[in-house]
């Protein structure tokens, strides 16, 4: 007989952005679909690929530099939807402090830079070679999650995050500080590498590959429950978020209310992979030679059985009209969808 049972693992402890996957458990969607899924939080989230990769997880979520960094090392994952599309990324950093960092980013040389993970680090010293300088010319300082907290207590002077989650965690500090939250500046890692969009640290579902091999249907069960879950979220945001808070009770502050605020504009409503953004990342993995010239990106939208939206024409633009709307976020809160009709 066969187990109706899915073993998924958070890329961390629980976040506002995870919303989906919760309701789906809280509202009974995967029981409709005949679903018991078990959801798991990772004790390092650089073990997430490494425990799904080796079947000890069925399925998990994970930003898409990672899955296909994981792929090229020998972990057999693959992308089977989309959670998160296109939050900005960069190198977080409190204006006007004594160590002089600015929107230079010649003012990061001799400054302690924090990265969560491996691929941070290689990210910043292919950055630091763009901009003429060496790894010798910063200390790397691993901070896991954690860096906004590392950068308020001192320990380095900026560090990788989202514009969503870490960016809103220095802003809310600032905030009880009684400063201006206008004061966190982000060099934006897709302007600074000429990437064109924010893609890399678009947060994925992903799989076993010999789970998707032999339990087809239950990943198409997974995806239309996680699809309805989305679908509730975007309908009810306050209701969702309020439920989420039953669920997780240290949600229930205003630090995450502001998160998810934040994060809402992010969520995948269609949970396709985006063709372009693998293609760019894809290409994006290769020039910091974490994969082979010859790879080929591993995720797959089969799974998905409603219709697929189409790309917008001008993904520059697109990032530049969300930068605007989660501008508008900041000052003002509220739960908006930014709309692209015609481009």
């Amino acid at each position: 007989m066969t187990s109706n049972k899915i073993t998924f693992c958070l890329n961390w402890t629980p976040e506002p952005y995870h919303i989906p996957v919760f309701l789906a458990q809280s509202k009974g969607y995967f029981k409709e679909q005949g679903l018991d899924v078990a959801i798991l939080e990772p004790s390092n989230p650089s073990d997430v690929t490494e425990l799904i990769g080796s079947g000890k997880v069925d399925m998990g979520l994970k930003a898409m530099i990672h899955t296909l960094a994981a792929k090229a090392r020998g972990w057999n994952v693959t992308s089977i939807g989309s959670l998160l599309d296109e939050p900005f990324t960069g190198v977080l950093y409190l204006k006007n402090k004594p160590n002089g960092v600015t929107d230079d980013f010649q003012s990061l040389r001799g400054k302690r830079i924090g990265y969560v993970g491996e691929f941070g680090k290689i990210q910043i010293d292919e950055l630091t070679r763009h901009y003429g300088m060496t790894p010798d010319d910063y200390t790397a300082v691993r901070c896991g999650m954690n860096v906004a907290k590392e950068i308020i207590e001192g320990n380095i002077d900026a560090g990788i995050g989202i514009e969503c989650v870490q960016q809103v965690e220095l802003e809310e500090y600032l905030r009880a500080q009684g400063s201006d939250v206008n004061n966190v500046g982000m060099l934006r890692i897709d302007r600074l590498a000429e990437l064109g969009c924010c893609c890399f640290c678009t947060v994925l579902y992903i799989a076993n590959d010999k789970f998707i091999e032999a339990n087809p249907d239950k990943i198409r069960k997974f995806m239309k429950a996680i699809k309805k879950a989305t679908d509730y979220v975007i309908a009810h945001p306050l209701d969702a978020f309020e439920e989420l808070c039953r669920l997780k009770p240290q949600l229930n502050n205003d630090l995450n209310t502001k998160i998810f605020e934040r994060c809402f504009a992010y969520l995948s409503d269609s949970c396709y992979n985006v063709k372009r953004d693998w293609q760019k990342v894809n290409n994006y993995g290769k020039r910091l030679l974490v994969l082979p010239q010859d790879f080929q990106p591993n995720y797959t939208n089969e799974f998905l059985s409603w219709s697929e939206p189409q790309e917008v024409n001008d993904p520059e633009e697109a990032q530049r009209l969300m930068g605007i709307h989660q501008e508008q976020c900041k000052c003002n809160g509220g739960y908006r969808r930014l709309v692209l009709n015609g481009v």
